[in-house]
């Protein structure tokens, strides 16, 4: 590999989904798996094999699907792990077993309970086994960002001779600060005798703020790997964000010196996926995709832009998949010019049942809306498309909310193929509408998020709502987008309870993490 190639390592569907409500099912893994191969990742890390058979089959179908990227399993430095994680690639075009082993003090004594010797014996036990099934293997020291310098160059230089060719220094608990933590990957890279046979890689976790600064600065150092993911999801303050790790490289090449193979086109249309799967929205002032990352309000600032584009901004909206223009389809345009825009978006439909209802729900969009914009594209598509047979479907919606009044709510929903009507009164329109949906349901669910975020700009924007239902301490994220605000909801709460039937509920990943 180039020296100055720096692979992208993206770890959405593993570390992304330990976030609290991020879980996926495995049709959405697959789903952003194929979308992390548009974006030409390097590396997807498709899950934790062992740690339930709803991992093992997302790993499975990712490995056995995806055919241009390197589909990686986690596995702890223990048999069972990487024997799982080997069976779950077996398929894979390109397959990797990722394993590791807490390494720092605090966590080899309370965690552990291991001396460092054991620790070393145990890591060289687990990659000589993961060898032997698997051609491509990494390792990762958990807690490398609090480990003893001297320890780590040990552990690492056995961890190469036993046959890992990437070595992985992660900041578990984002505790380092840029310039001490690139001089800790330079020590190892120069302390190492065998260093020149592995690539090196660090995984650093956001809690100070400093995910991103931490691993362009390990880059300097000479890590040729960075491990992100879309949006920067992850447990606690989330990880490395995918977007600025490469835009940083591309925008910064005259300092950092390296590039990515990333097809940065695509990353809008990845991190609004990533989003409306899991339910987490992106921030307005999120940098790249963000909706504010390329607007102007400063009148300075629009002047210095309308004459030189680089007066303010660094990068292009168009570089990363944002567009200027508008969508100038209405009712009497056709299929062919809604799927080539759809297409100029970086959005396949996988059939023509999925072209077909997305067309439908385009046309009555156009209906309601005078102008529709690529946002209310991408909405309307992730409200489209799903593997899911849709068990409950909504009719017709009636809601009364007046001043002094108590709001009411009266609905008709279809369920295999029987019309049921339902009224219920809220304290507001959205819960009057979901206790009608609960009458008919029953779930027994806990409504643990509501979310609503406007679409674009506008009194007649599309609303897209997110909704989380709970139960027996499993969940499942419903979305719905409308331009009337209580029917996306009364969609989203449907959405999820029709994932809740499909037995797409999951469990929050009770897994250790790097």
């Amino acid at each position: 590999m180039s020296q100055d190639r720096v692979i992208i390592f993206d770890t959405t569907l593993r570390d992304g989904e330990q976030s609290p409500g991020a879980s996926m099912t495995r049709e959405e893994k697959l789903r952003i798996a194929k979308a992390l191969e548009k974006l030409r990742v390097d590396v997807i890390e498709a899950g934790f094999a062992i740690a339930s058979p709803g991992d093992f089959e997302a790993v499975k179908s990712i490995a056995d699907t995806i055919q241009d990227s390197t589909i990686c399993s986690l596995a702890r430095a223990v048999d069972a792990d990487i024997d799982r994680a080997a069976e779950a690639l077996a398929n894979a075009n390109s397959g990797r077993i990722h394993t590791f082993i807490a390494t720092s003090p605090i966590h080899m004594e309370h965690k552990l309970r291991l001396q460092p010797d054991q620790v070393i014996e145990q890591a060289v036990r687990a990659i000589k086994r993961a060898r032997n099934l698997c051609a491509d293997v990494e390792f990762s020291c958990e807690d490398g960002g609090r480990s003893e310098i001297d320890f780590l160059c040990r552990i690492i230089e056995q961890a190469i001779d036993a046959g890992a060719r990437t070595i992985n220094i992660p900041d578990t608990v984002g505790y380092a600060i840029p310039h001490q933590f690139a001089e800790t990957i330079r020590q190892v890279i120069e302390r190492v005798p065998n260093a020149d046979k592995a690539i090196f890689s660090v995984h650093c976790h956001n809690d100070l703020g400093l995910a991103v600064a931490n691993s362009l600065a390990a880059v300097t150092a000479g890590a040729r790997q960075v491990e992100c993911t879309i949006n920067g999801l992850g447990e606690r303050a989330g990880n490395a964000s995918l977007e600025e790790i490469v835009m940083a490289i591309k925008t910064r090449q005259d300092v950092l010196g390296v590039h990515t193979g990333i097809v940065t086109e695509h990353i809008l249309s990845t991190s609004r996926l990533v989003s409306s799967i899991t339910g987490f929205p992106v921030q307005p002032n999120k940098a790249i995709v963000g909706a504010n990352a390329f607007a102007h309000e400063s009148g300075i600032h629009q002047d210095g832009v309308l004459k030189h584009r680089e007066t303010y901004e660094i990068m292009s909206a168009q570089s990363v998949g944002w567009h200027a223009n508008k969508l100038s389809l209405g009712k009497l345009s056709g299929r062919n010019a809604f799927r080539t825009r759809l297409q100029e978006l970086g959005i396949e439909l996988s059939d023509q049942d999925e072209l077909n209802a997305a067309f439908v729900r385009f046309k009555e969009l156009a209906d309601k809306k005078h102008e529709i914009f690529d946002e209310d594209l991408q909405a309307l598509v992730s409200d489209t498309v799903t593997d899911m047979v849709e068990r409950m479907r909504l009719v017709f919606l009636d809601v009364r909310s007046r001043t002094g009044e108590t709001p009411m709510a009266t609905l008709t929903v279809e369920i295999g193929g029987v019309e049921q009507q339902a009224t219920a009164s809220g304290s507001g329109p959205v819960d009057a509408a979901f206790r009608a949906l609960e009458q008919i349901a029953s779930s027994g669910a806990n409504l643990q998020l509501y979310s609503v975020n406007a679409i674009t700009e506008g009194t007649d924007s599309q609303g897209e709502v997110t909704v989380r239902l709970e139960k027996g301490g499993r969940i499942v994220n419903g979305n719905g987008a409308d331009t009337d605000i209580v029917i996306a909801s009364a969609k989203a709460y449907i959405n999820a309870l029709n994932l809740m039937h499909s037995g797409a509920l999951k469990a929050h990943p009770q897994v250790e993490g790097i």
